[in-house]
């Protein structure tokens, strides 16, 4: 597996990540702990070194599953958590908090449950907009001289918010959604991360299985399946959208590879700098996956991706609007 480095600090981590989110639910039934933690292992063998995972997924039974798979090989990977949910006693979430004495309560949390006694990038997860980004920064930074954490991220931050974070504590990465159909941070974010020198992890780099091909009008979503409140997988907007999956597709055929090396690809060839994290449960999915960092797409593919991109209007937003608040873009 080919590496990238996340931040001016030098975090070296593998080419694609693997996101842990839906091992422990997100999309259907909750698959076997004992079945998710052979398959990190398996892709810790298979190259990756990059694992995410947060608190507040499950909550806390993702990064404990996490913990787990990855304490035999703790000094060959890096591991990233996130922080800035409050729960109540019944671990319920209950909102947004980013206040100082949260996060190193939080932090003592994810340090236990991940069975470490450092996290090598912490994200933000949202902006708490009721704590300064500045106390924010500061608390990680603190954190940073204690040694409980190594690096500061943010996920799903505005330009600004990024600028202030940065100007006291470097931030080494910024998590946000990106992909052929998710092109927003285009405009400001990303050329605010190249400026400043900082990694991009895009999430949902395949559309939350959209572009993979494998997902059309006829797919249907269980209640806990959360594309099932998502405007952009209602059939309608399936069906407006497949323009899309079937320009991929049609890349793929003549390049002999997959939709799904495509999509991956083309966030790879877009900075050397992007690293991004497609969770799956599955080893073929796994292999194929981290195949796609060995997929070159010429300058002529690119120019012709970036064509049709210009013609595609994609139908449905990428969250209900309750969700979409939480984010700072």
């Amino acid at each position: 597996m080919q590496t990238r480095t996340l931040g001016r600090e030098g975090l070296v981590v593998s080419a694609l990540g693997l996101g842990c989110m839906s091992m422990t639910g997100g999309y259907s039934k909750t698959p076997d702990r004992q079945e998710m933690i052979a398959f990190i292992r398996a892709a810790v063998d298979r190259g990756v070194t990059f694992f995410d995972t947060a608190e507040v997924y499950g909550p806390f039974i993702n990064e404990a599953l996490v913990g787990e798979a990855l304490e035999p090989v703790r000094d060959q990977v890096v591991i990233a958590t996130k922080f800035a949910f409050a729960f109540d006693e019944n671990g319920s979430q209950t909102g947004l908090s980013s206040r100082p004495d949260h996060i190193r309560t939080a932090v003592e949390g994810s340090l236990r449950r991940l069975r470490t006694d450092h996290i090598d990038l912490y994200y933000q997860h949202r902006v708490d907009p009721d704590t300064p980004i500045e106390d924010v920064a500061g608390a990680v930074k603190d954190l940073i001289a204690e040694g409980k954490v190594r690096h500061f991220g943010m996920s799903e931050a505005g330009a600004e918010t990024i600028r202030r974070a940065n100007a006291v504590q470097p931030v080494t990465a910024v998590q946000s959604e990106y992909s052929l159909w998710t092109r927003s941070i285009e405009a400001e974010i990303l050329p605010t991360l190249e400026e400043l020198g900082i990694g991009m992890v895009p999430f949902s780099p395949l559309g939350k299985g959209f572009l993979t091909g494998t997902v059309d009008t006829a797919a249907t979503f269980e209640s806990n399946d959360i594309r099932a409140v998502i405007p952009r997988f209602t059939q309608e907007a399936m069906a407006a959208n497949q323009v899309l999956v079937d320009l991929v597709g049609e890349i793929a055929g003549r390049k002999g590879t997959t939709p799904a090396q495509i999509a991956l690809a083309w966030l790879l060839a877009q900075k050397p700098w992007i690293v991004p994290i497609p969770g799956t449960k599955k080893l073929e999915r796994l292999e194929e996956n981290t195949g796609a960092a060995d997929v070159e797409l010429t300058p002529d593919d690119l120019t012709e991706i970036g064509a049709a991109l210009a013609q595609v209007d994609i139908l449905g937003a990428r969250y209900p609007e309750h969700l979409e608040r939480q984010t700072g873009l």
